[in-house]
């Protein structure tokens, strides 16, 4: 399938941009180039390879999670700059 100029005016108006005629041109020619490019892969055998999950085949890394204690509540408002007795005072976001 070619790529018309019609198609890089469609393409540049729902991308919102502003070409010159020349600019449609050498679009329209890049991406028929693109399209040649890609047409050759489907050239290659591909009958004995297995499809791909995930490119590079890795395995979950993360750790178990573990409860353990945690920080009690006055060793972590011991250096809080603003607080009241139980939490951390933080300016309003809104």
């Amino acid at each position: 399938m070619a790529v018309t100029k019609k198609d890089v005016e469609y393409i540049a108006e729902l991308a919102r941009l502003k070409f010159s005629e020349d600019e449609f041109e050498m679009f329209t020619r890049q991406f028929n180039q693109i399209l040649e490019y890609m047409d050759k892969l489907n050239e290659l055998d591909t009958s004995n390879v297995e499809p791909l999950s995930h490119p590079t085949g890795g395995s979950n890394v993360f750790r178990e999670d573990i409860v353990e204690k945690s920080v009690p509540r006055e060793a972590a408002l011991k250096n809080a700059p603003k607080r009241n007795e139980e939490f951390f005072k933080v300016h309003k976001v809104i």
